[in-house]
């Protein structure tokens, strides 16, 4: 059977157009997952365990918003991509003398020395909140959570809290020591409001000009 130079002509271009088609849904099906997908890194370090335990339920909250993945990891494991692949960071220290610890601080010294966060701002408009444990009720939780805030700030993110001054917070001894429903509940609710905003920002609700 003889094909003409024509019919081969409308048979290549078909089969261009066919081609094209394909590309576009895979891509409109790749940015569909995109957008319909959210990271969160939860980042702590415990020696006591109880830091541990607020940062599960911290956790949980975020996973409670539908499309939400969460990374749970101690500060000394996290890497360069998880850290900067997040839409949001959640940080989680115990008071060591009204302070964060030295673990969590060196993460923090981590992102410029050793991930190499400035001068590109590569923590821009991502979402940050902080929680934390101490011994008494007065041990220095919110002096705490405000230095790992301005960590944050330092870096152009947008912190967020819920209801609390500065974060969610415990108090590890006393009459009931460790962690009570109450602290972990608030736990669980910082970690969904963290999410539901990370969620307006990256639908483009907020900031013109984010990355």
């Amino acid at each position: 059977m003889k094909i003409s130079r024509g019919n081969i002509l409308w048979v290549a271009l078909a089969a261009l157009v066919w081609f094209c088609g394909c590309a576009q849904v895979s891509a409109q099906v790749q940015a569909s997952q995109v957008s319909h997908s959210l990271r969160v890194l939860v980042a702590y370090h415990s020696l006591s365990g109880h830091t541990a335990e607020m940062a599960k339920a911290v956790k949980k909250g975020a996973e409670s918003v539908e499309g939400t993945t969460v990374l749970l990891k101690t500060v000394g494991q996290v890497t360069a991509d998880e850290l900067f692949g997040s839409d949001a960071v959640i940080v989680g220290s115990p008071v060591y003398w009204s302070n964060m610890s030295g673990e969590v601080k060196t993460f923090f010294d981590r992102w410029q020395f050793e991930f190499g966060v400035f001068p590109e701002w590569k923590m821009r408009n991502k979402v940050g909140a902080a929680f934390a444990t101490g011994g008494q009720v007065s041990s220095g939780k919110e002096v705490t959570m405000l230095t790992i805030l301005a960590a944050m700030l330092g870096n152009k993110m947008i912190v967020v809290s819920d209801g609390g001054a500065f974060g969610a917070s415990a108090t590890t001894e006393g009459d009931s020591p460790g962690i009570n429903d109450v602290e972990r509940a608030d736990a669980w609710a910082l970690g969904k409001r963290v999410a539901e905003v990370a969620w307006m920002i990256k639908r483009g609700q907020a900031l013109p000009g984010q990355p």
